[in-house]
């Protein structure tokens, strides 16, 4: 699989949520090398909050669908490392395979210690791949910090990480 090529696709959907001045996370799930769900923060899908990451606007997408495909073959591609939410939810959907491009310094989930946690979780098996085109999501999220409009996560640990 040419993870450069999925993560470019993810990336578009990110930049869709920076062009109507959203925090730019996109995400796609890929079954047999095609793209079967995507998700942004946009205003114009859910109602934009703190539960509709880009990543479970997917899922959402991905749950219509679930049971056509082998979950052993879909990886889900996240241009920011998922948070605690985002990576209870792909555990829990069965995708077996996660790549990201930028890490949350700031509250990214992948390095959880899941044997410390219940069952459902502890016999997880998830294989996390970080790092696929890290500079070009972390060039979005210079764009998105560097624009005085944009307040969310301002002035946080995470805006200071992306704009070092």
């Amino acid at each position: 699989m040419n993870y450069e090529y999925f993560m470019e696709k993810a990336l578009e959907e990110a930049k869709k949520s920076l062009n109507a001045g959203e925090f730019p996370v996109g995400c796609v799930i890929v079954y047999d090398n095609e793209v079967i769900a995507y998700g942004q923060r946009s205003a114009t899908e859910y109602l934009v909050n703190e539960i509709d990451h880009a990543e479970i606007t997917a899922l959402r997408r991905f749950s219509e669908l679930k049971s056509r495909y082998d979950l052993n073959k879909v990886t889900l591609f996240s241009t920011l490392e998922p948070c605690l939410m985002c990576y209870g939810a792909i555990i829990i959907s069965g995708i077996k395979k996660t790549v990201y491009a930028y890490e949350d310094v700031m509250g990214g989930g992948t390095n959880c210690d899941l044997s410390a946690l219940k069952i459902l979780y502890k016999e997880s098996r998830v294989s996390i791949i970080p790092g696929v085109l890290r500079e070009k999501s972390k060039e979005l999220f210079k764009r998105f910090f560097s624009d005085s409009d944009n307040k969310y996560l301002k002035d946080t640990l995470f805006a200071k990480h992306a704009l070092r």
